[in-house]
């Protein structure tokens, strides 16, 4: 059964390029948004219990704060345009925000980027203590990997899939992926800013994971190997054009409506491609890089105009 606070897919205009409002887009984050918060919740129920009381609520704080909610949407959205109709992905959606939610908490570790301030309140290290942030971030792996399990169940997932679900969000989340692009990122400071070395970085710390999102709802609805392939090169641009975008928002926009500190990345000396092709330029290659996402999903044949606006959406945004 379907869950009613997810969007279904707008399939009334061929091709991925159809036309899917800003209200259609605004609507169906907020929905993607809520039927996440309560597939985090009911995943944190299951595991919690049986840890310690004080682990549980750092893990909490950082699982349920207010964010976006963007990665578990691009699930939501890749699953239906690949035909999937279960709720039940939800629960696959917040497995995903889980890892997310672990790279932010070390992600402003003070041995990190030392940051204050995430998604309007203290950081997990403010909030608690040092330790018990970095025992948490650990602790929130096998709660996502929990999560995973639940919704293969619920999605009667045969193994192989529920296989390649796990590679995919996992691998995002390792060497070659998040961890791998934080190492990167941690020896960047300091450096002249090159195309090739920041896409190297944004492609692994945050294109990675993202990418892994739109496959992971492609490979749950069961698209077939080729047009896995188109979600997943769609998913890679549009990561690259999320960090651009994060960029420029990072010299333009306030804390207000951030929600954690801008100018961080000016602070530690990190080149980005604001510094390397100014905030106009930076802006125009994250819009190239949102159509090139769509134009792999009209190769392929695959219509979706909600992800076609959600790419458009990436570069559009104030927060």
């Amino acid at each position: 059964m379907t869950d009613s606070s997810v969007a279904p897919p707008d399939r009334s205009r061929p091709g991925a390029s159809g036309i899917a409002s800003r209200a259609t887009v605004d609507a169906f984050l907020v929905r993607a948004r809520e039927a996440t918060d309560r597939a985090l919740e009911r995943a944190l129920d299951e595991v919690l219990p049986g840890v310690p009381r004080a682990l549980g609520e750092a893990v909490r704080y950082a699982v349920l704060g207010s964010g976006k909610r963007f990665r578990p949407a691009l699930v939501l959205a890749g699953y239906e345009a690949a035909g999937g109709r279960s709720g039940a992905i939800a629960d696959l959606a917040a497995a995903v925000e889980i890892v997310h939610a672990y790279s932010l908490v070390h992600d402003d570790l003070p041995c990190m980027d030392n940051d204050d301030l995430r998604r309007g309140r203290p950081t997990l290290h403010r909030a608690f203590d040092v330790r018990r942030a970095t025992e948490a971030g650990f602790a929130m792996v096998p709660v996502a990997a929990a999560a995973v399990a639940r919704g293969a169940r619920l999605l009667s997932l045969p193994p192989e899939a529920e296989r390649d679900v796990e590679l995919l969000l996992f691998r995002a989340a390792g060497a070659g992926g998040m961890i791998g692009g934080q190492v990167l990122d941690l020896v960047a400071p300091g450096r002249a800013p090159s195309r090739e070395a920041m896409t190297a970085v944004d492609e692994r710390k945050t294109g990675a994971l993202i990418a892994a999102s739109v496959e992971i709802g492609a490979v749950a609805a069961g698209a077939p190997p080729a047009t896995r392939a188109a979600y997943r090169a769609y998913g890679e641009e549009v990561g690259l054009a999320f960090q651009i975008a994060d960029d420029v928002l990072d010299v333009t926009a306030t804390s207000e409506q951030l929600g954690k500190t801008p100018g961080k990345d000016a602070k530690l000396g990190k080149p980005t491609f604001p510094q390397l092709l100014g905030v106009e330029g930076a802006a125009r290659e994250a819009e190239r890089l949102a159509e090139r996402a769509v134009a792999h999903l009209e190769a392929a044949r695959v219509s979706s105009p909600l992800l076609a606006a959600l790419a458009r959406f990436v570069v559009a945004r104030r927060s």
